[in-house]
């Protein structure tokens, strides 16, 4: 346990990507086997349900440290995290306790068929036997989640720094099925429970944001124009009649998404593409927030594929019946690729991105502005003669988005980061006006500068109306330009509509709450968008 705190804590304290997998490999190499194993249980989401409900926890915590619960929850705010919160304020232990990780997780396990009574003994026996440190990971262990900024990919690079394994073939490894009762950590490593060779993904070919006059990169015919969409990237691969679904966050999905991997299963051909996961329904793209509804689901009910089906809009063909394609020009692989879906040309769920004919830049442009209306971010400028290169290659692939839509807002909550930023108030919630009232309408937590958060901060601190644990209510008096890339109708928002992507534009100095925007102004840019 102790060296798992000391893994937490050099991860906590730097925001560099190298410096987290350096630590991650320091573990991987001293830690012992079980522990290894548990470790990327944890970072990956395979840990055991929660055994303790964390109500049961702060009402023990406030029992032992005698505090009145409203200064409590004055502390709780001031930290921000309860599992924290409980670690500093217990009282120093009367022993040590000093087990590896793997038997924690044991025990942890054993503890969630257990009486309250039994469950409350073992907790405040576990307080007693921990330092902060030790006690906070237990607390995050038992009863919390376990935020602490390491991403699968940072985990699984760190595995491959160790093991000289290919990143992809040990994502495959780790987000698999795999018991970790029964299983080795070279096992792992290794992929002895998958059959990678089947299911290698390619890197993907991304685009740079256009930054320059359209004039400057050439002749129109030497261009193919799609349409960008806003669905998940993602690599559908068919080797040896097995079908295989990536993400470009190098996650493997196929059960998520049973009717693409039902639309190639007949296909003959092996083959490797690339496209977008995109809700479809009678020929038309839905919006992400819907797709957003079959996301990261363990089971997915009938009414739930017949109300949002998902489909494929693919881009390229990256391997064809075992060769690999990528170095052909892009007009190859374009008959490459329209030659595959001809092959199921009647199926609604597999398109292939239309190419967009037009005549001059300018025609271009007044197509991008229209993009909207298809629910389509922009649109994609590919050279004709690219090759399907690794990440981005400067002048070959742009993406040229439509221009956000903006509306003016009031702060109305706000609540302190994290990190290096735990000091100032940098999440923000704002609102229109709805009637005679203000209504919610999105958050946000990107767009001002650090000198800008200050002062946003000493404004909190001097106009602060009411707490609510972190969140605290301010007078409705700063106004600001926030900019999102879509809206939908939104049952689940108090306001009746969800943003996509909000983030704030600039500070509106120079407007007062009688210039926000209204509910009504918001909701009819569902039409215009």
């Amino acid at each position: 346990m102790k060296d798992f705190v000391n893994l937490i804590n050099a991860i906590e304290i730097t925001n560099k990507t190298n410096a987290k997998i350096n630590a991650l490999v320091n573990y991987f190499t001293h830690a012992q086997e079980k522990d290894k194993l548990w470790l990327i249980a944890i970072f990956t989401g395979k840990r055991p349900p929660r055994p303790v409900k964390s109500t049961l926890m702060r009402l023990w915590c406030t029992e032992i440290i005698k505090l009145p619960e409203w200064l409590f929850l004055e502390s709780y705010s001031a930290v921000g995290d309860l599992g924290e919160t409980m670690a500093l304020l217990l009282p120093d232990p009367t022993h040590e306790i000093n087990k590896p990780l793997h038997e924690w997780m044991a025990e942890i396990i054993k503890l969630k068929p257990k009486s309250e009574a039994d469950k409350k003994d073992y907790v405040l026996n576990a307080w007693s036997g921990l330092h902060m440190q030790e006690r906070l990971i237990f607390n995050k262990l038992i009863g919390g989640s376990f935020r602490i900024g390491v991403s699968k990919k940072t985990l699984v690079n760190a595995l491959s720094k160790l093991s000289g394994i290919d990143a992809n073939q040990l994502m495959h490894s780790i987000i698999g099925n795999w018991d970790i009762n029964t299983i080795s950590f070279n096992d792992l490593l290794d992929g002895k429970h998958i059959n990678y060779d089947n299911s290698k993904p390619y890197p993907f070919c991304l685009a740079y944001a256009l930054d320059k006059d359209l004039n400057a990169i050439g002749d129109p015919e030497n261009w193919q124009v799609e349409y960008k969409w806003d669905g998940i990237r993602g690599q559908v691969i068919k080797r040896n009649n097995e079908i295989y679904i990536w993400s470009r966050g190098e996650e493997l999905v196929t059960s998520q998404f049973p009717e693409i991997k039902a639309l190639f299963k007949n296909f003959k051909d092996d083959f490797v593409i690339d496209g977008e996961i995109l809700a479809l329904k009678n020929n038309s793209v839905l919006i992400f927030n819907d797709l957003q509804k079959r996301l990261n689901r363990k089971n997915i009910s009938k009414k739930l594929l017949e109300d949002i089906p998902v489909g494929f809009y693919t881009y390229d063909i990256l391997e064809w019946n075992g060769d690999d394609v990528r170095e052909k020009p892009l007009s190859e692989r374009r008959l490459l690729l329209e030659n595959l879906v001809n092959l199921s040309k009647d199926n609604d769920l597999f398109k292939i991105s239309e190419i967009i004919k037009f005549k001059t830049w300018d025609e271009l442009d007044t197509i991008r502005n229209a993009a909207r209306k298809l629910n389509s971010e922009g649109l994609m400028l590919k050279k004709k003669t690219s090759t399907f290169h690794v990440g981005r290659k400067k002048g070959e692939w742009w993406k040229w988005k439509v221009d956000p839509l903006t509306i003016d807002v009031v702060m109305i909550y706000a609540q302190k980061g994290s990190g290096r930023r735990s000091s100032k108030y940098t999440d923000y919630t704002f609102a229109v006006k709805s009637d005679d009232t203000l209504v919610t309408v999105a958050k946000a937590y990107s767009g001002l500068t650090d000198k800008e958060i200050t002062e946003v901060s000493k404004f909190v601190n001097q106009n602060a109306i009411e707490k609510f644990g972190p969140v605290r209510t301010v007078k409705p008096e700063l106004i600001f330009e926030i900019a999102f890339e879509g809206i939908a109708l939104s049952k689940r928002h108090k306001s009746g509509v969800a943003l996509r992507f909000p983030r704030i534009k600039r500070w509106r100095r120079d407007k007062t709450i009688a210039d926000i925007d209204t509910i009504a102004t918001v909701k009819a840019l569902i039409e215009v968008q």
